[in-house]
């Protein structure tokens, strides 16, 4: 049996961390080994609410780690990318931790064994057989274009620029390619740039996706405008763009409750 972690990137998600959590049943849980929620240093009561939710929970084997520096949303993958290739994982599934995706959306996936043939499976909003509720028009149309420039630069066909819920081969992973991302909003968007370039093996799969009382963190003219300039750049050249990449790897976290370890071991 494949060992699957799930990562929950959380900030500022005290209102959704146990809707996300809610997600586990007994079914997901047959099929996930671990889960860890990455929070990026929440300033509200996100660990808190979940820490609680997982006492009450303890079939759920989850760790609560918080970064120890804010790394933003790209860093958070990074700390859960080198968590997943140090423990000895197969996969890594990736959940936003502010309720727009649900993890129940890949049991099919999970029943079938389909993800054991690509290097990434990427839930898209814009497939046949994906739902969205409570998504603007304007939203739409918007990922959509961008879809579409994705696409042309990559010369692949992009079906989503980044949604909420993904899985990857850890194999993929090996070479640490990751850490040399941005840690930005967009870094999803890189991963499809650097997955096009390195051939990766990527299926876009359909997934349900809800707007309720989620806070986008993302402004969203600027982030617009930096997926434009790394398309373009990717586009005319794609080996300096990918070259042009070289960070310090400064990416940890610290363990602050672990729902496994015996009462009164955790902090």
């Amino acid at each position: 049996m494949d060992k699957i972690l799930v990562f929950i990137p959380a900030y500022n998600c005290e209102k959704q961390i146990i809707r996300v959590l809610s997600q586990f049943n007994e079914q997901v849980l047959s099929y996930v080994s671990d889960i860890i929620i990455i929070d990026n240093g929440s300033p509200d009561n996100t660990v808190a609410e979940a820490k609680k939710y997982l006492i009450d929970h303890p079939e759920l084997p989850c760790k609560i780690l918080i970064n120890d520096k804010n790394v933003n949303l790209g860093g958070s993958h990074k700390v859960a990318f080198k968590y997943a290739l140090d423990n000895g994982y197969d996969y890594v599934n990736v959940l936003h931790g502010d309720d727009q995706a649900d993890i129940r959306d890949f049991i099919p996936l999970y029943e079938s064994g389909e993800y054991r043939s690509y290097d990434c499976v990427l839930g898209s909003r814009f497939v046949k057989g994906s739902k969205l509720i409570g998504y603007s028009a304007k939203r739409i149309f918007g990922n959509k274009v961008f879809n579409l420039i994705f696409s042309i630069s990559t010369g692949k066909k992009i079906r989503d620029m980044g949604s909420g819920l993904n899985l990857y081969n850890v194999e993929m992973l090996k070479s640490r390619y990751f850490i040399n991302l941005s840690d930005a909003l967009y870094f999803n968007a890189e991963m499809l740039l650097f997955s096009a370039y390195y051939k990766h093996n990527c299926l876009f799969y359909p997934i349900s996706w809800r707007e309720d009382d989620q806070v986008s963190n993302a402004k969203l003219f600027k982030l617009s405008w930096e997926l434009f300039k790394m398309a373009v750049s990717y586009l005319f050249s794609r080996r300096k763009y990918i070259g042009k990449f070289s960070k310090e790897d400064i990416y940890s976290a610290s363990v602050v409750f672990d729902n496994k370890a015996p009462r009164g071991d955790e902090s």
